[in-house]
């Protein structure tokens, strides 16, 4: 059987996978490269949050994959099932093989529905929502307004996720909306299966702070086990004393955010790390085993936020060092471990959190951004998705402009930004 070659396939037509494909093209308009994802339709995914607090319309976040895909570049339509990086080759759904000279992984992140008892049965109805899927979003927004008191719930799930901020954001976006309406919950719980607010406890005070202005509470090493639906009974799971312990939470309106992990095809190859996201250099985003194999994005192992704002930072590296591997030279551009996320705390402001690798605060403006702000707002509302469709997208690169700053470690006063 006849295998079809690119010199360039790239996995994923996300945010990573098209902003590479874009950003080689304008580097070398000859490229051979291949997208591989069955996907009709591409999602920005960062106004979700937006959508879910009705700020956004969830029309607008869609696009047609086919019309985002570089011109000329190969389109194929089909899922990945294996990888055979000793032969240079992927396998797709129909057992069809594809080899390549350089593969760039771009899968994303695999959300794990099933991972919680009742979940997949439980959603869109009977108060149970999710801002991390297109059709829930608007769900959220009717719950949030249809809500008359009782206990809302917001979930996090142990473990790395896209977007670590967006849990939090459901939050307070609700509770603005509530407080506003002259609505009074009986509770407000954040329970995170995790054991911090926030990764970067420089930003993780001031969160902290955000959570009690809307009295609401939080639940640290929480994870939910299951839902039963039909008696709005969350369960959740914590280790105490080196026992498990569960815990029935009622619940009138449950946002969840499900486990998450790299998908199946990568973990279970020999590409991943133990983790399962795919082994790269945290600086060069080059295979430490495989040198034609680059990744970046969610489905990486790089230590970061998994976030759109990693992606711009990272793609720019990828393609320099990739085009330099083509060739034959030395992958030099280095990766910072920079990335963003916009903490949506009201309707109208967002604390920016701006950070590197190991937790290195880095601001684009010499600021302290744990004070929430309006620009910062207009920049999540407006600027970014315009920025995302025209130039992301489009390989239109602009330089990392974030430098290490430091700011004293005591909250800054909340002010009117």
């Amino acid at each position: 059987m006849s295998v079809q070659k690119h010199t360039v396939v790239i996995i994923g037509g996300g945010t990573a996978g098209i902003s590479v494909a874009a950003g080689l093209r304008r580097k070398q308009p000859n490229l051979d490269i291949a997208i591989v994802d069955p996907a009709e339709s591409h999602y920005y995914q960062p106004a979700w949050t937006l959508v879910g607090g009705g700020e956004y319309n969830a029309a607008d976040t869609r696009r047609s994959l086919k019309g985002l895909i570089p011109q000329n570049a190969t389109h194929l339509a089909k899922a990945v099932s294996a990888f055979i990086p000793e032969e240079n080759q992927i396998e797709l759904a129909d057992g069809q093989r594809v080899g390549y000279d350089f593969l760039v992984v771009a899968a994303g992140i695999q959300l794990n529905w099933g991972a919680i008892k009742g979940l997949p049965e439980a959603l869109g109805k009977n108060g149970v929502t999710s801002n991390y899927r297109y059709d829930l979003a608007p769900y959220t927004w009717e719950l949030v307004k249809s809500f008359k008191g009782g206990n809302a719930v917001f979930t996090q799930p142990v473990g790395a996720i896209k977007c670590a901020g967006a849990p939090q954001k459901a939050m307070y976006l609700s509770a603005q909306h509530w407080r506003d309406s002259g609505i009074k919950a009986d509770t407000i719980q954040f329970r995170n299966g995790g054991a911090v607010l926030f990764s970067v406890p420089f930003y993780a005070k001031a969160l902290a702070r955000i959570v009690d202005s809307y009295g609401a509470k939080a639940y640290l090493g929480d994870a939910l086990i299951e839902i039963r639906a039909d008696e709005k009974i969350a369960v959740f799971e914590r280790v105490k004393d080196g026992e498990k312990v569960q815990e029935e939470v009622a619940y009138d309106l449950l946002h969840v955010v499900p486990p998450q992990s790299a998908p199946d095809v990568i973990r279970n190859s020999t590409l991943a790390n133990a983790e399962g996201w795919v082994d790269v250099n945290k600086n060069t985003l080059r295979h430490v085993r495989y040198n034609n194999i680059f990744s970046l994005g969610d489905c990486s192992s790089l230590p970061t936020s998994k976030t759109a704002a990693a992606v711009k930072a990272q793609a720019p590296i990828l393609v320099k060092n990739l085009l330099s591997a083509l060739q034959g030279q030395e992958t030099i551009a280095s990766y910072s471990g920079y990335t963003a996320c916009p903490v949506t705390t009201s309707h109208g402001k967002v604390m920016l959190a701006e950070f590197k690798y190991d937790g290195k605060v880095a601001t684009t403006l010499p600021i302290d951004s744990r004070t929430p702000r309006k620009f910062y707002w207009w920049l999540k509302r407006s600027f970014l998705p315009w920025f995302y469709w025209n130039l992301l997208l489009k390989g239109h690169y602009v330089p990392e402009l974030a430098k290490d700053r430091n700011f004293p470690e005591s909250l800054p006063s909340p002010i009117e930004a």
